[in-house]
């Protein structure tokens, strides 16, 4: 079987973005909590692959989740590719020293696990970040391709849910039993206003989810999470209410129209029609002028935002956006 790869970034999904907020959210109570218990210090090398069965699974892999994103790697004895797979991901987990997790699960012994992650061969490799379950690739795979999908999974940790990853010490004894714990975050000044933009999006009230970070980026203008959340709250009160059938019947209609091809963007967008929302308002760009023009160039400028900008396919449009303007 062929790698299945997943893309970290880019795809716009209406639930995602309140979700990936939640999670931060609870990823970050969660590691204080431990620390507020006592979490134990640094952890043996050994200490970061991990067999975990279905009783254990809650323990060793949700609430870990919290605090280093635990990659799950699903083997059996039987399975010929699994056993090149398996070693390389555990030799590569002790490499990335702390900031991933390595859980091994054998699916012959934990039958309800594979179904709950629908996997129908293996080996199948997932990671769960803050709780939320992430599908890697599936069948065997190379070291670079694997080193280049656990980057992604570490920045997507540490940039959209703050995780840290543990500390390991290799003079540790192995199976201690100290699970290391993140030292608990000071409140930053803007966290009360962004747990109530994320209060507003999960009402619905996304004119105040807006207004929460505006008033974040009043005081800091290059605030991260605020200029991604607006622009993700934007979006979505943008395409709230409009007839998805009417819109993208108005763009075929009338491709001339700078309006009607910003909205049908937008809901390319939100669909996780990237490179389409990009290539709509390029071609709108390369064919209108005066305002109609500036305002695909401006509403194109807001998408990038929502996307990333070290996203290559905003990279892509960046360029093919200049060679349209110039």
């Amino acid at each position: 079987m062929q790698p299945r790869n997943m893309s970290m970034s880019g795809v716009v999904d209406l639930a995602a973005v309140k979700a990936a907020q939640e999670a931060k959210a609870k990823a970050e109570q969660a590691r204080a909590e431990a620390a507020r218990q006592g979490g134990g210090g640094a952890i043996s090398p050994a200490d970061l692959v991990i067999d975990v069965d279905e009783a254990g699974f809650e323990r060793d892999v949700l609430q870990r989740s919290t605090e280093v994103p635990v990659v799950i790697d699903f083997w059996a004895e039987w399975c010929e590719p699994c056993k090149q797979l398996s070693p390389l991901l555990e030799r590569l987990t002790v490499e990335y020293n702390g900031r991933i997790l390595l859980a091994k699960i054998d699916v012959d012994a934990n039958q309800m696990l594979m179904q709950q992650f629908g996997i129908q061969g293996i080996p199948a490799v997932f990671a769960v970040v803050a709780g939320q379950a992430l599908p890697l690739f599936q069948g065997a795979a190379g070291e670079a391709q694997i080193r280049q999908t656990l980057d992604q999974l570490v920045q997507v940790g540490e940039q959209r849910f703050g995780l840290t990853g543990l500390a390991v010490d290799p003079e540790a004894e192995p199976g201690g039993g100290a699970q290391a714990a993140a030292p608990a975050e000071a409140a930053g000044p803007y966290d009360a206003l962004l747990e109530a933009a994320v209060r507003a999006l999960d009402s619905g009230d996304l004119a105040g989810a807006v207004q929460a970070y505006k008033n974040v980026l009043a005081d800091d203008p290059t605030n991260p999470e605020a200029v991604l959340g607006l622009a993700q709250a934007e979006l979505l009160q943008r395409v709230q209410g409009l007839d998805p059938q009417q819109v993208r019947k108005e763009a075929a209609e009338k491709p001339g129209d700078a309006a009607a091809q910003i909205a049908a963007a937008d809901l390319d967008l939100v669909g996780g029609h990237v490179e389409d929302a990009f290539g709509r308002l390029i071609e709108t760009v390369g064919r209108t002028a005066g305002d109609d023009r500036d305002a695909a160039r401006v509403r194109l400028l807001e998408l990038f935002e929502v996307v990333g900008a070290d996203d290559p396919r905003v990279i892509a449009a960046r360029r093919a956006l200049a060679r349209a303007l110039f």
